[in-house]
């Protein structure tokens, strides 16, 4: 088994996932706001149960994966950053990459948070993947991961279809 590492910025701690984040991941999960251009559908008990054991797979198998995002000032679980690769159905392929992805907490969004922990995961995903190519997909419509992405270095490549109409956005260059 990897060891996840544990990143901090300012306001947050960026850990792995605990057994007792379970409710609040689930909470994260079944919010309509979150998964509103992620998946379109809040998802069940099982479902959320299931993609927390993924991620600790992916951990395992990859030496990568997503991260549980902590709020330094009260040790809340707000969300979730990190990298995977789904092996997704799509064209042009983004197999082999590390697909970006984040989602917080709807009382999070605004605070500059996604920006923040964003900065602290791409930093390391730089320093310990050099190699692989840093993707996202972005439902067209999520105006503000779009601009989070590039403040990030994230640039559209294409648009193309996954479960809709989806922009496909690679990183170039470090960390910013």
């Amino acid at each position: 088994m990897t060891t996840i590492p544990m990143l901090e910025t300012e306001r947050l701690l960026l850990r792995g996932h605990r057994l007792d984040d379970f409710e609040a991941y689930r909470a994260l999960w079944s919010d309509a706001d979150v998964v509103r251009y992620i998946t379109g559908s809040p998802m069940s008990r099982e479902q959320v149960w299931a993609r927390l054991m993924r991620i600790a797979g992916m951990w395992h198998h990859m030496g990568f994966g997503f991260f549980a995002i902590e709020e330094k000032a009260t040790g809340r679980f707000i969300g979730e950053a990190g990298f995977h690769d789904l092996h997704r159905e799509m064209t042009p392929s983004i197999e082999g990459t590390l697909e970006t992805g984040w989602a917080l907490m709807p009382d999070c969004h605004g605070r500059g948070y996604a920006t923040e922990l964003l900065k602290a995961l791409l930093a390391w995903g730089e320093e310990n993947f050099p190699e692989k190519r840093m993707t996202c997909i972005i439902s067209p419509e999520n105006t503000a991961s779009i601009r989070v992405a590039g403040k990030m270095g994230f640039r559209e490549t294409t648009r193309t279809d996954y479960h809709g109409e989806t922009i496909l956005m690679e990183r170039s260059g470090s960390a910013v």
